[in-house]
C-alpha cells in the first residue's frame, strides 16, 4: 500500500498573486512619480482682445476666385485671363478696406496654376486670401 501524497496532475486551484501584485506596486511607483508632474502650471500669456479696434458695420463681400482642371481663372464666375486677374488685384489692393479673396481650385488643377494666384496676391500686398471647397 502506498500512501498518497495529494499530488495530482489536475489544475491548480488557488491563483498566484505575485505578478498581480507586481504590477500594482509598478503602477503606483509611476503614478506617485507623474502625478506631481500634472499638477505643474505653465504661465501663459495670451493674446487680449483689443477694444479700440472697430469691426466695420458693413463687411465687404469676397471675391470668389475659381481655378478650373484647365487652368481657366473665373472672378466672380466671369472668365478672365491672367492679365485681367492682375488688373483685378491691383484695383483691390489700392483700397484701403480690401474684400477677401476666396480661391477656389478644382481637385484637378495643377499646384502652378494656384501658386501662381498665389504669387501675384502677395506681389499686389493683398493679405486676405482664403480657400474654399469647390460646390
Amino acid at each position: 500500500m502506498a500512501f498518497s501524497s495529494g499530488n495530482t496532475s489536475g489544475p491548480m486551484a488557488d491563483i498566484n498573486v505575485t505578478p498581480l501584485v507586481d504590477v500594482m506596486l509598478v503602477l503606483l511607483i509611476i503614478f506617485m512619480i507623474t502625478a506631481p508632474m500634472l499638477t505643474h502650471k505653465v504661465k501663459i500669456d495670451l493674446p487680449q482682445p483689443n477694444p479700440n479696434i472697430v469691426q466695420p458695420e458693413n463687411p465687404l463681400e469676397p471675391v470668389r476666385l475659381k481655378i478650373d482642371r484647365a487652368g481657366a481663372l473665373y472672378w466672380n464666375d466671369t472668365p478672365v485671363d491672367e492679365l485681367g486677374m492682375k488688373a483685378q488685384m491691383a484695383v483691390i489692393a489700392q483700397q484701403t478696406n480690401q474684400p477677401e479673396i476666396q480661391i477656389n481650385a478644382d481637385d484637378g488643377v495643377a499646384y502652378e496654376a494656384v501658386a501662381r494666384v498665389l504669387s501675384d496676391a502677395k506681389s499686389y500686398g493683398l493679405t486676405k486670401i482664403g480657400f474654399t471647397e469647390a460646390q
